[in-house]
């Protein structure tokens, strides 16, 4: 893919690799197939320092030590032993330091323009769960699309993403990785305080999280 992010974009300052992965795709192939989503909020992780980081004061446990890995790596966990969360390691010599992904939008075929999908391979369409009904209105479709990947567990679950992509590197990845996408603007990216993090203490008031402005498909709190 001449257009996948390569290690240099990771191994730099984790608030910075934040805000640029906004806009950034995400292309996950299935089979034959692939899903497409744009990156649209983030949450950065500043371990060892940051108390709201599995990595508070270089803790290493079995769980977060694909948090060490150089920039570019999944760090994926089992949150409430329900939701997956896909994080991506920043910064490098072994400083643990990431990013999580918090939402992402579902691109579909036609709003496909800089995504270089290989020859004769095809994108899957977008689809809501089977429940929603062929009759469903319009509006009640829109949200439930927007429903499908407004937040790091839904994300994960619409990507097909598990405990297997645990330490999976995105710049070599046959089923996984990132390209760049659309310009975010700075006056586009909100920065706020983290979410579910109040034991974090004076951490949990840092401006951390960075969403694209006006985004529908933006987690709600």
């Amino acid at each position: 893919m001449k257009d996948r992010l390569k290690r240099e974009f990771y191994t730099r300052d984790t608030l910075l690799v934040a805000k640029e992965l906004l806009g950034k795709y995400i292309i996950r192939k299935i089979a034959k197939r692939f899903l497409v989503g744009k990156i649209v909020e983030t949450e950065a992780y500043i371990g060892p320092e940051d108390k709201a980081s599995h990595s508070y004061q270089w803790k290493i446990t079995k769980r977060n030590l694909a948090e060490f890995l150089e920039g570019g790596h999944i760090y994926i966990y089992l949150c409430y032993g329900m939701y997956w969360q896909l994080n991506i390691t920043t910064s490098k010599n072994c400083t643990p330091e990431c990013v999580l992904v918090r939402a992402i939008e579902p691109i579909n075929e036609f709003k496909i323009k800089n995504v270089t999908l290989p020859a004769g391979r095809q994108e899957l369409k977008i689809s809501t769960p089977a429940s929603a009904g062929a009759s469903a209105g319009r509006q009640n479709s829109k949200f439930k699309i927007r429903n499908l990947t407004n937040g790091p567990g839904k994300l994960c679950d619409w990507l097909k993403l598990d405990k297997s992509f645990y330490g999976e590197d995105l710049v070599t990845s046959k089923r996984i990785w990132l390209e760049d996408g659309e310009k975010i603007l700075p006056l586009q990216i909100i920065a706020t305080k983290r979410i579910g993090i109040d034991y974090a203490e004076i951490w949990k008031h840092k401006p951390w999280r960075f969403y694209i402005k006006n985004n529908p498909f933006v987690s709600v709190e």
